[in-house]
């Protein structure tokens, strides 16, 4: 729980360069420069979920399954998505979809490993498609681990913790 962990202040080098992170990241993605995304900004250990969201009373947790999710990825597999968006055959995604990653609220945290940080910010992914004249709306929070690989900060777990309990966009071959 977060509780335990010390807060990181945002007057300090550590959450500046945490926020750097998270800027160069959006960056990236909303320019889908996604192969450099990964290569430059994701471990090679990464795991990456966006679990099922269900509606369920208060007294049985925040609702999300533990063992279900629109998308559990490792390295490989996102490298096999990246590599997929690259070729004449991502027909989901070409032409690609106009995205802009809005997020906001961020919150660092200092673990017991001095060279990882937990990171939690809240989400807002606007996304057009085509020729649509109403966008699709994907809101959450993400709760990410970042880990010190050879000096820089590099996205070690990603859980994507989406509002919607149905998700009415027609693919999922976009990066939160």
């Amino acid at each position: 729980m977060d509780s335990t962990l010390s807060r990181v202040s945002a007057d300090t080098a550590l959450y500046a360069e945490v926020l750097d992170w998270i800027h160069t990241e959006a960056e990236l993605l909303d320019d889908l420069r996604e192969r450099e995304w990964l290569e430059t900004m994701v471990s090679r250990d990464v795991t990456y979920t966006v679990p099922l969201r269900q509606t369920v009373e208060r007294a049985r947790g925040r609702g999300f399954a533990e063992d279900t999710y629109h998308l559990l990825e490792t390295y490989g597999s996102l490298s096999s998505r990246v590599a997929r968006n690259e070729t004449q055959y991502a027909w989901a995604e070409d032409p690609p979809s106009r995205i802009r990653h809005f997020v906001t609220n961020v919150r660092v945290r200092a673990t017991e490993d001095p060279d990882t940080v937990k990171v939690r910010s809240n989400l807002l992914l606007h996304r057009t498609r085509q020729d649509q004249s109403v966008p699709q709306l994907l809101s959450g929070e993400r709760v990410d681990l970042l880990r010190r690989e050879d000096g820089r900060l590099m996205l070690l777990r990603r859980d994507v913790l989406l509002d919607l309990t149905v998700i009415r966009t027609h693919n999922l071959a976009i990066f939160f």
